[in-house]
């Protein structure tokens, strides 16, 4: 597989890693033709470059931001449920690789202990929108976490420990509900034999239908056939939630039964 790795020169957090990588990464690592990029423009806003950059998957080194300013790492595929306010397109999705999403977490998890950072996979978020499986691997989340050199040196280490290894196989699923920064899902993706790939929030359920569903569902690598709620994570939606799941016709659990 060729796999595209794409920096920008923007990004604190994006320029820390890519410090790293720049030493670790050859044309081949494992089974993979692998190249490192920079480019000017934040990363959500690079709009179709898996038609500029040769290439099968992407991975996105990036910052995350956020307001409590918790010290984090963390990972999550694209796209947006609703408006598109930071890169992409409206109600479009990314194409999710759950099993690699899945394998980073669990790699990031092991190695950051040390830090005294949160391991988070976020829910799906933001631009570029794009066709080929991608994820993001950021670090949080202010100034002082994006430049910190022994942050950097984890993250570009999980990325050439995935590039060298074979991404077992799991089952994949879309998650729906809860926070942002999915805590319930995290248990699942650390614990159990289930991958999971895009997830709608709480704060997005005003724009979950059967069609986001559907998309959620097909644009998972592999296809997701199941969906896992975190069902005192939807507040009022719970009704319309089980509606949506039920018309599609899909598998679905609750959080506490997986």
């Amino acid at each position: 597989m060729k796999i595209a790795i794409i920096c920008s020169c923007s990004d604190e957090a994006s320029m820390n890693i890519y410090s790293f990588l720049k030493d670790l990464i050859k044309p081949l690592i494992g089974s993979h033709e692998v190249s490192l990029h920079l480019f000017d423009k934040y990363s959500v806003y690079l709009e179709n470059i898996d038609k500029e950059v040769d290439c099968d998957f992407i991975i996105f080194p990036t910052k995350h931001q956020s307001k409590s300013g918790i010290h984090s790492l963390s990972v999550h595929t694209q796209g947006n449920w609703g408006d598109a306010m930071l890169g992409g397109r409206p109600g479009k999705l990314g194409v999710s690789p759950a099993c690699w999403l899945k394998q980073a977490l669990i790699l990031l998890e092991s190695k950051s202990k040390s830090l005294h950072y949160e391991v988070i996979q976020e829910c799906t978020h933001h631009g570029p929108y794009l066709d080929v499986p991608c994820f993001f691997i950021e670090i949080g989340s202010s100034v002082n976490e994006w430049k910190n050199p022994d942050a950097g040196q984890v993250v570009a280490q999980v990325i050439i420990e995935l590039l060298k290894m074979d991404i077992p196989f799991y089952k994949s699923a879309v998650g729906i509900g809860g926070l942002h920064h999915t805590p319930n899902f995290k248990k699942i993706i650390l614990y159990s034999d289930v991958a999971v790939g895009h997830v709608c929030p709480k704060y997005m359920l005003d724009n979950f239908n059967e069609d986001m569903l559907r998309q959620a569902l097909d644009r998972t690598v592999p296809k997701a056939e199941l969906v896992i709620v975190d069902w005192k994570g939807l507040g009022s939606f719970k009704e319309h939630v089980k509606k949506i799941i039920d018309s599609v016709g899909v598998s679905w659990l609750k959080t506490k039964d997986i």
